[in-house]
Protein backbone atom coordinates (compact mmCIF):
# COMPACT_ATOMS: atom_id res chain seq x y z
CA UNK A 1 0.00 0.00 0.00
CA UNK A 2 0.96 3.28 -0.55
CA UNK A 3 0.82 5.86 2.11
CA UNK A 4 0.32 9.19 0.00
CA UNK A 5 -2.08 7.27 -2.57
CA UNK A 6 -4.51 5.75 0.14
CA UNK A 7 -4.85 9.20 1.81
CA UNK A 8 -5.08 10.86 -1.25
CA UNK A 9 -8.11 8.02 -1.99
CA UNK A 10 -9.47 8.31 1.42
CA UNK A 11 -9.79 12.14 1.41
CA UNK A 12 -11.46 12.44 -2.07
CA UNK A 13 -13.53 9.53 -0.42
CA UNK A 14 -15.15 12.45 2.13
CA UNK A 15 -17.55 14.70 1.75
CA UNK A 16 -16.92 18.45 1.38
CA UNK A 17 -17.64 18.89 5.28
CA UNK A 18 -15.53 15.86 6.46
CA UNK A 19 -12.28 17.20 4.65
CA UNK A 20 -12.76 20.93 6.08
CA UNK A 21 -13.59 19.29 9.70
CA UNK A 22 -11.10 16.20 10.01
CA UNK A 23 -7.49 15.32 9.05
CA UNK A 24 -6.21 11.73 8.46
CA UNK A 25 -2.33 10.88 10.73
CA UNK A 26 -0.67 8.23 10.30
CA UNK A 27 -0.11 6.48 13.62
CA UNK A 28 2.03 3.57 13.10
CA UNK A 29 2.63 2.86 17.13
CA UNK A 30 -1.37 2.24 18.39
CA UNK A 31 -2.78 -0.85 19.22
CA UNK A 32 -5.97 0.07 17.00
CA UNK A 33 -6.84 0.16 13.60
CA UNK A 34 -8.63 3.54 13.35
CA UNK A 35 -9.51 5.42 16.37
CA UNK A 36 -11.13 8.98 16.66
CA UNK A 37 -11.73 10.90 19.83
CA UNK A 38 -14.85 12.80 21.18
CA UNK A 39 -13.62 16.20 20.37
CA UNK A 40 -14.72 18.89 23.44
CA UNK A 41 -16.24 21.98 22.54
CA UNK A 42 -13.42 23.90 23.64
CA UNK A 43 -10.98 22.07 20.97
CA UNK A 44 -10.31 24.21 17.74
CA UNK A 45 -9.47 22.93 14.37
CA UNK A 46 -9.58 19.94 12.50
CA UNK A 47 -10.57 16.51 14.33
CA UNK A 48 -8.09 13.78 13.59
CA UNK A 49 -8.64 10.24 12.26
CA UNK A 50 -5.81 8.47 13.80
CA UNK A 51 -5.28 5.54 11.40
CA UNK A 52 -2.35 2.35 11.80
CA UNK A 53 -1.69 1.89 8.15
CA UNK A 54 0.23 -1.44 9.27
CA UNK A 55 -3.01 -2.86 10.14
CA UNK A 56 -5.25 -1.09 7.97
CA UNK A 57 -3.58 -2.71 4.95
CA UNK A 58 -5.54 -6.25 6.05
CA UNK A 59 -8.47 -4.69 5.02
CA UNK A 60 -10.53 -5.17 1.55
CA UNK A 61 -10.80 -1.50 -0.63
CA UNK A 62 -15.17 -1.25 0.68
CA UNK A 63 -14.14 -2.19 4.20
CA UNK A 64 -11.66 0.92 4.00
CA UNK A 65 -14.09 3.36 2.47
CA UNK A 66 -16.86 2.44 4.97
CA UNK A 67 -14.61 2.36 7.86
CA UNK A 68 -13.32 5.99 7.10
CA UNK A 69 -16.71 7.16 6.04
CA UNK A 70 -18.44 6.19 9.27
CA UNK A 71 -15.30 7.69 11.53
CA UNK A 72 -15.80 10.62 9.20
CA UNK A 73 -19.88 10.52 9.75
CA UNK A 74 -18.83 10.11 13.74
CA UNK A 75 -16.97 12.98 13.99
CA UNK A 76 -19.06 15.69 12.12
CA UNK A 77 -22.01 14.58 14.00
CA UNK A 78 -20.93 15.45 16.98
CA UNK A 79 -22.88 18.79 17.96
CA UNK A 80 -22.19 20.43 21.12
CA UNK A 81 -24.06 24.03 20.32
CA UNK A 82 -26.88 22.54 18.54
CA UNK A 83 -30.00 24.25 20.29
CA UNK A 84 -32.54 22.19 22.60
CA UNK A 85 -33.62 22.46 25.41
CA UNK A 86 -30.08 21.01 27.51
CA UNK A 87 -28.49 23.66 25.68
CA UNK A 88 -30.48 26.26 26.71
CA UNK A 89 -30.40 24.77 30.43
CA UNK A 90 -26.98 24.58 30.84
CA UNK A 91 -26.44 28.86 29.21
CA UNK A 92 -29.06 29.35 31.72
CA UNK A 93 -27.43 27.59 34.15
CA UNK A 94 -24.18 29.53 33.66
CA UNK A 95 -25.62 32.75 33.12
CA UNK A 96 -26.83 32.27 36.35
CA UNK A 97 -24.22 30.99 37.89
CA UNK A 98 -22.30 34.26 37.10
CA UNK A 99 -25.05 36.47 38.43
CA UNK A 100 -25.33 34.58 41.92
CA UNK A 101 -21.38 34.97 42.26
CA UNK A 102 -21.52 38.28 41.46
CA UNK A 103 -23.80 38.64 44.11
CA UNK A 104 -21.61 36.09 46.46
CA UNK A 105 -24.94 34.04 46.89
CA UNK A 106 -23.59 31.18 47.87
CA UNK A 107 -27.39 29.28 47.75
CA UNK A 108 -27.87 30.74 44.21
CA UNK A 109 -24.70 29.64 43.12
CA UNK A 110 -24.84 25.88 44.07
CA UNK A 111 -28.41 25.97 41.98
CA UNK A 112 -27.28 27.37 38.89
CA UNK A 113 -23.87 25.34 39.10
CA UNK A 114 -25.91 22.43 39.20
CA UNK A 115 -28.35 23.20 36.16
CA UNK A 116 -25.64 23.76 34.58
CA UNK A 117 -23.46 20.38 35.32
CA UNK A 118 -26.65 18.66 34.85
CA UNK A 119 -27.69 20.06 31.35
CA UNK A 120 -24.22 19.71 30.42
CA UNK A 121 -24.14 16.18 31.42
CA UNK A 122 -26.97 15.37 29.30
CA UNK A 123 -25.24 17.00 25.95
CA UNK A 124 -22.24 14.83 26.68
CA UNK A 125 -24.39 11.86 27.17
CA UNK A 126 -26.98 12.72 23.83
CA UNK A 127 -23.22 12.54 21.89
CA UNK A 128 -22.13 9.55 23.30
CA UNK A 129 -25.87 7.63 22.70
CA UNK A 130 -26.21 3.98 21.10
CA UNK A 131 -28.62 6.48 18.79
CA UNK A 132 -25.59 8.41 17.49
CA UNK A 133 -23.33 5.65 16.79
CA UNK A 134 -26.20 4.09 14.55
CA UNK A 135 -26.89 7.78 13.08
CA UNK A 136 -22.96 7.94 12.13
CA UNK A 137 -23.73 4.43 10.62
CA UNK A 138 -26.27 5.78 8.52
CA UNK A 139 -24.69 8.47 7.36
CA UNK A 140 -21.69 6.85 6.19
CA UNK A 141 -23.89 4.39 4.03
CA UNK A 142 -25.81 7.26 2.77
CA UNK A 143 -22.20 8.81 1.66
CA UNK A 144 -21.04 5.39 0.22
CA UNK A 145 -23.96 5.48 -1.44
CA UNK A 146 -23.31 8.80 -3.64
CA UNK A 147 -20.09 7.19 -3.85
CA UNK A 148 -21.19 4.20 -6.13
CA UNK A 149 -21.85 1.84 -3.36
CA UNK A 150 -25.49 0.35 -3.21
CA UNK A 151 -27.25 0.99 0.28
CA UNK A 152 -26.86 -2.84 0.75
CA UNK A 153 -23.22 -3.38 -0.25
CA UNK A 154 -22.18 -0.62 1.94
CA UNK A 155 -23.87 -1.93 4.99
CA UNK A 156 -22.13 -5.12 4.68
CA UNK A 157 -19.21 -3.97 4.22
CA UNK A 158 -19.47 -1.84 7.02
CA UNK A 159 -20.60 -5.12 9.02
CA UNK A 160 -17.59 -7.01 7.87
CA UNK A 161 -15.14 -4.03 8.74
CA UNK A 162 -16.53 -3.92 12.37
CA UNK A 163 -16.14 -7.63 12.04
CA UNK A 164 -12.47 -7.42 10.94
CA UNK A 165 -11.55 -4.94 13.22
CA UNK A 166 -12.11 -6.92 15.94
CA UNK A 167 -10.09 -9.85 14.86
CA UNK A 168 -7.20 -7.79 13.83
CA UNK A 169 -7.17 -6.16 17.25
CA UNK A 170 -7.92 -9.28 19.03
CA UNK A 171 -10.47 -8.33 21.40
CA UNK A 172 -14.60 -9.38 20.83
CA UNK A 173 -16.50 -6.82 19.81
CA UNK A 174 -18.31 -4.43 22.39
CA UNK A 175 -22.06 -3.84 23.42
CA UNK A 176 -22.40 -1.09 21.39
CA UNK A 177 -20.49 -2.82 18.10
CA UNK A 178 -22.70 -6.18 18.70
CA UNK A 179 -26.15 -3.72 18.54
CA UNK A 180 -24.58 -1.56 15.39
CA UNK A 181 -24.08 -4.60 14.11
CA UNK A 182 -27.48 -6.01 14.27
CA UNK A 183 -28.79 -2.51 12.49
CA UNK A 184 -26.07 -3.23 10.05
CA UNK A 185 -27.60 -6.46 9.09
CA UNK A 186 -31.06 -5.01 9.17
CA UNK A 187 -30.19 -2.32 6.36
CA UNK A 188 -27.74 -4.95 4.62
CA UNK A 189 -30.99 -7.46 4.45
CA UNK A 190 -29.14 -10.24 6.51
CA UNK A 191 -31.74 -10.04 9.49
CA UNK A 192 -35.55 -8.55 10.23
CA UNK A 193 -34.62 -8.27 13.20
CA UNK A 194 -34.23 -4.62 14.22
CA UNK A 195 -32.62 -2.58 17.25
CA UNK A 196 -35.37 -2.18 19.87
CA UNK A 197 -36.17 1.32 20.13
CA UNK A 198 -36.03 1.63 24.32
CA UNK A 199 -32.05 0.93 23.32
CA UNK A 200 -32.04 3.33 20.67
CA UNK A 201 -32.78 5.92 22.94
CA UNK A 202 -31.14 4.65 26.16
CA UNK A 203 -27.89 7.31 27.19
Amino acid sequence: MNLDTEISHLIELMPASGRMMTKIVSQPQQAKVIETSLPMPWQQGTRPILINFDLWRNLSRPQRDLLLLRSVSGLIGVKWFKPNIYQAIAAAGLLGLVIEISQADAVGMMVAGGLTAIATNQIWRSNRSLQKELDADESAISVAIRRGYTETEAARHLLSALETVAQIENRPLNFTELLRSQNLRVIGNLSPVVVPSNLRTEK
